[in-house]
């Protein structure tokens, strides 16, 4: 229960925080323009807490339903009997450029967002594991490009990757636009920079099934990490089990299990199969059974149970540490908001054009879900996942949907073009459609949640 209570805590955190800072941009740039703001609310439905204040009065709102907000301003089509010296600032008086300021405001801001969460996460430094190849699956893409056990990737594509997280993140980037990568390694056998060159047939439509490592056939290197049991997924098999965190497994089925990734492997081994258990609790033994559910990945169907590791210290020689200078953090934060935002753009298009599954697609559930365990892990995690999010919400609310704030660029585009706004009655279609479109998302959004929580 503790697990589910700090994903809700730290999902309505996330969300408070995301759409304050979008909507602050609206309202930031409404103010600057001379345009008066009715009401800044975040959350839609019922009042917690409301409080008036400013030279122009403004309602301030924290409503009941955390997933969204809005800046009502003054509007002549919804206000009526506005002070005649107070209609020279309403919305709709506005030049095309001005309305047009106060939408790119809001996604605009939650770009800004990112690249702060990204300066300070450069600025206080983030530690990962060393792009260190391990296990190299015979036949695999991997095995076709020559790498090996050993390897140390520096660069995917001549762009530096010093821990695993970036190289997957440009791994993943450049195989969506193309047949394969060029990966600067240092060979594990000759010691020497050499280049290798990963083709990439095709890239799985199921992102988040089997892991772009997997599907390209390597894993990481790891030291050897006793099978001690973690974190549990709240309802799933281990819990069921009566597996408990800090648990040793000891033998499985009469085998003896060394290290996680021995457990790992008999693991995925058995979907569906029931695994007699000895493990280790304090000074107690204890006899479980554990069935593994079946979950189907780009290779097959494999078990899996609902568990992680207990963290452990990594030792030095796997380590890395990416930290910068406040001056320099700039750059390279706007840099990699820029990346992140194409490379969502970019995962988008994929999903329109059917090269990727809309199976992706994450709903409030599984954003919750991350935003509880990152968090868990730590600060700099939990901005991570800020950024990322803060970068999807911007790119999405620029796409071109009526009822989101593309869709009002998309007017003020054809607008800029005819000379005059767009009808009312072509906008009341759009917004029909717009509303179409979006419920369809949250629909299929909340179907792919609730499949990520049950077995297959």
């Amino acid at each position: 229960m503790s697990t589910i209570i700090s994903s809700i805590f730290f999902f309505i955190l996330a969300l408070g925080i995301l759409i304050t800072f979008h909507e602050f941009g609206h309202y930031w740039v409404a103010r600057k323009l001379g345009i008066k703001v009715l009401r800044f609310s975040v959350g839609f439905g019922k009042p917690l807490w409301s409080k008036r204040g400013g030279p122009d009065d403004t309602e301030y709102v924290l409503a009941a339903i955390p997933l969204g907000g809005y800046v009502k301003m003054l509007d002549e089509r919804d206000c009526e009997d506005i002070p005649a010296h107070e209609v020279h600032r309403a919305f709709n008086r506005q030049t095309l450029w001005k309305r047009t300021a106060v939408v790119v405001a809001g996604p605009f801001a939650n770009f800004i967002l990112a690249i702060f969460a990204y300066w300070l996460i450069f600025v206080i430094g983030v530690t990962g594991m060393k792009p260190i190849v391990g296990a190299v699956e015979a036949e695999s893409m991997a095995d076709q490009g020559g790498l090996r056990n050993g390897d140390l990737i520096l660069s995917v594509d001549d762009i530096e990757t010093p821990t695993w997280e970036s190289a997957v993140v440009e791994m993943l980037d450049k195989g969506l636009d193309s047949d394969g990568f060029t990966l600067n390694v240092i060979d594990a056998d000759s010691g020497q920079t050499v280049q290798k060159f990963l083709p990439v047939h095709a890239m799985p439509d199921d992102l988040n099934k089997g892991g772009l490592l997997d599907f390209i056939g390597i894993r990481p290197s790891r030291p050897n990490i006793p099978p001690v049991i973690g974190r549990l997924a709240p309802g799933g098999p281990a819990e069921r089990a009566g597996l408990e965190g800090e648990d040793l497994i000891v033998e499985a089925d009469g085998q003896a299990i060394n290290d996680w990734e021995a457990w790992v492997d008999y693991v995925r081994a058995r979907p569906g199969q029931t695994i007699d258990l000895l493990i280790e609790r304090g000074a107690e033994r204890l006899s479980l059974q554990l069935t593994p559910e079946a979950y189907e990945t780009n290779e097959g169907v494999i078990g899996r149970i609902g568990a992680s590791v207990q963290l452990q210290e990594m030792p030095d020689e796997l380590k890395a540490t990416v930290k910068h200078g406040a001056g320099e953090s700039v750059w390279l934060a706007v840099v990699k908001t820029w990346d992140m935002s194409a490379l969502t753009l970019k995962m988008l298009g994929k999903m329109v054009m059917g090269e990727i599954s809309l199976s992706n697609l994450s709903g409030p559930i599984s954003i919750a879900r991350y935003a509880g365990y990152s968090a868990s892990i730590g600060f700099v995690s939990f901005l991570t996942f800020l950024a990322v999010v803060s970068i999807s919400l911007g790119v999405l609310n620029l796409l071109p949907i009526p009822m989101l704030d593309g869709g009002h660029l998309m007017y003020y585009a054809a607008e800029a073009v005819k000379g005059s706004p767009v009808s009312e009655a072509t906008q009341v279609i759009g917004y029909k459609i717009g509303v179409a479109l979006l419920v369809c998302m949250m629909v299929l959004a909340f179907y792919n949640d609730i499949l990520r929580l049950i077995p297959s």
